[in-house]
């Protein structure tokens, strides 16, 4: 892959502005309350998948990120988190009886800070999720972990329980960076633990990396690019950091006059995705990195990477259970969404019996965009006969009103339209957002809203 092609400055600028990452279409914006419990059970029914992947949000954190726009609670009090399984159990139990007929493929443990939890709090969950729902022999479980927190000997508790993926929030290794954004860690300790983890058996490791945070530079950026390679990590996410302090609070605490100007950032990520390819990554979709022969690269390269609220995925196949807080579901036809305040999460849970707070049912034109959106943001390629022989439709005069807002992409040479496709040039893969946003019919409500992060 000729990695210079993605780096035309021009472009970058000229197309720069914000945009949804598009983990689901139509995005989270577009739920509402009138989708009801009810319509997420009708769902269920109606839907053609029984394969399911679980996501399990766990919201705590033993201290402040200051970049962090998740949804979590900030305590160093584990006992809470004796509070938030109990009312979690409530919920595995009212829901699991729901996907009887499912069997798990993949589990996945996000927030907040998933290894905020002690080995025996992480153990009764796990129970309580393999007694409540059919697992696959060939499940695919992973786990988020902040290194700062941990002792060596989680690897080999995660593993006995099953266990295989793990991630690592990472983000810069170099102090000054660390110290301002209210993250300091050990390099040596992370280095440590992968080592470990490997030893222990994980066959895949991922680390979080974000570029555009203060006081980063092209010299101490370099040095965390270069520490990922030493690990030899299997997987790498590579994230613009969006500062949006009118959103998040905390992000106040971050000076403008620290953090990197848009010339400088772009020079951030040029930097990294230049050395993550000269390693010998290749660069899935547009913000992951992986080995050739992991099971993301093989998929991408086979057209068949699939994206969804965790990001880019092997498991098209499944429906997504979200469970915890703020959590997010896609069922059949639909995407719903749990509480996101944790007290409010607890009253729902026992007096609705169930978290659900908005949602959408799918209309046939948003499973339509969807696929079109989802086929171009995982393969940067779509067959239009395939869409139009699927959904009885003939593709340019259904989106007649949409393609032309493809000329000026077309202009600069960053997109075909050809009679039976659309194919993106790799040059424009740091621009997919943008010209996904062609076929969003929610968009125009929201243009000049501050609601999405830019693209660079």
């Amino acid at each position: 892959m000729q990695v210079s092609q993605f780096f035309d400055s021009q472009l970058l600028n000229k197309y720069n502005t914000s945009g949804p990452r598009y983990t689901s279409y139509p995005t989270a914006l577009e739920f509402h309350d009138d989708f009801k419990h009810d319509d997420f059970v009708q769902a269920i029914k109606d839907s053609q998948n029984r394969e399911l992947s679980l996501y399990v949000h766990i919201p705590f954190c033993h201290t402040l990120c200051y970049y962090c726009g998740c949804n979590k609670v900030i305590t160093r009090h584990r006992d809470k988190a004796d509070t938030y399984l109990e009312y979690l159990a409530q919920e595995i139990a009212l829901q699991a009886p729901l996907f009887t007929d499912y069997k798990v493929k993949q589990l996945h443990w996000g927030g907040g800070t998933p290894s905020f939890l002690t080995h025996k709090q992480i153990t009764t969950l796990v129970t309580l999720l393999k007694e409540k729902f059919e697992f696959s022999d060939d499940l695919e479980m992973s786990i988020e972990i902040d290194p700062r927190e941990i002792e060596m000997d989680l690897a080999e508790h995660l593993f006995s329980l099953g266990f295989n993926r793990l991630s690592l929030g990472v983000q810069d290794l170099d102090r000054k960076v660390q110290e301002a954004i209210n993250r300091v860690q050990s390099t040596q300790f992370i280095g440590d633990f992968i080592g470990h983890a490997k030893d222990v058996g994980f066959k895949s490791i991922n680390i979080d990396l974000i570029y555009g945070l203060p006081h980063q530079t092209l010299e101490n950026f370099a040095k965390t690019l270069d520490k990922a390679h030493e690990w030899d990590v299997d997987r790498i996410s590579l994230f613009s950091y969006a500062h949006l302090p009118s959103r998040f609070a905390a992000q106040r605490k971050l000076r403008d006059e620290w953090l990197p100007n848009t010339q400088e950032k772009f020079a951030l990520m040029k930097l990294a995705i230049e050395t993550l390819c000269n390693y010998g990554y290749d660069f899935i979709g547009m913000d992951h990195f992986a080995k050739p022969k992991d099971e993301l690269s093989i998929a991408q390269s086979d057209g068949t990477l699939h994206r969804n609220f965790q990001g880019y995925t092997t498991k098209g196949g499944c429906d997504l259970l979200g469970l915890g807080v703020s959590s997010i579901s896609a069922i059949g036809n639909s995407f719903s969404q749990n509480i996101k305040e944790l007290k409010a999460y607890y009253q729902a849970i026992e007096t609705q019996q169930h978290a659900q707070v908005k949602g959408v049912s799918l209309s046939q034109d948003d499973i339509i965009r969807g696929e079109v959106i989802r086929e171009l943001m995982c393969n940067l390629y779509l067959d239009k006969k395939h869409i139009s022989k699927k959904y009885n439709i003939d593709f340019d005069e259904y989106f007649s009103e949409d393609l032309p807002l493809l000329d000026t992409f077309i202009e600069d040479g960053l997109v075909e339209n050809n009679s039976d496709n659309i194919q993106v040039a790799q040059k424009a893969r740091l621009l997919i957002r943008i010209i996904c946003m062609s076929f969003d019919a929610y968009m125009k409500k929201h243009i000049n809203q501050q609601r999405f992060s830019r693209v660079i």
